[in-house]
């Protein structure tokens, strides 16, 4: 079955899009922790994120590692904390969030509500600082 991931990168789901290339998606969580909480993906539905080939692997982790320098002149913070917990969506992902103090990155904090024009703000600020 298509995860709402796939469905993302396809356009058949909205959503607010910070980078991509051909093998990778990186878009912001719409129930973010905190402001630039973005979710990288790879394009290829996998569900575990150890079972992507270690070529694979790296490569999403450096594309992660990008998306988070854009995170970071954008967004103030001390870090971006990342989390992979792979749990809430069988397709594999990591979490990067902008974080001050180790408790920022608690999943079981409440959630904020941002407006669609907030979202598309943060978006397009970070997007915009991606280097390839």
């Amino acid at each position: 079955m298509t995860s709402i991931f796939s469905k993302i990168v396809t356009g058949e789901i909205h959503s607010y899009k910070v980078a991509e290339t051909k093998d990778f998606f990186a878009f912001l969580d719409i129930n973010p922790l905190a402001e630039g909480h973005t979710l990288v993906i790879p394009k290829k539905e996998t569900d575990y994120i150890f079972d992507i080939e270690d070529n694979n692997l790296a490569a999403l982790f450096v594309f992660a590692k990008k998306v988070a320098k854009a995170i970071e002149k954008n967004v103030t913070c001390k870090r971006i904390g990342i989390a992979v917990i792979g749990l809430e969506v069988p397709h594999a992902h990591i979490h990067l969030i902008p974080i001050n103090k180790v408790s920022d990155i608690d999943f079981s904090r409440p959630k904020l509500t941002l407006s669609k024009e907030r979202l598309n703000e943060i978006a397009l600020k970070i997007s915009s600082s991606v280097k390839f």
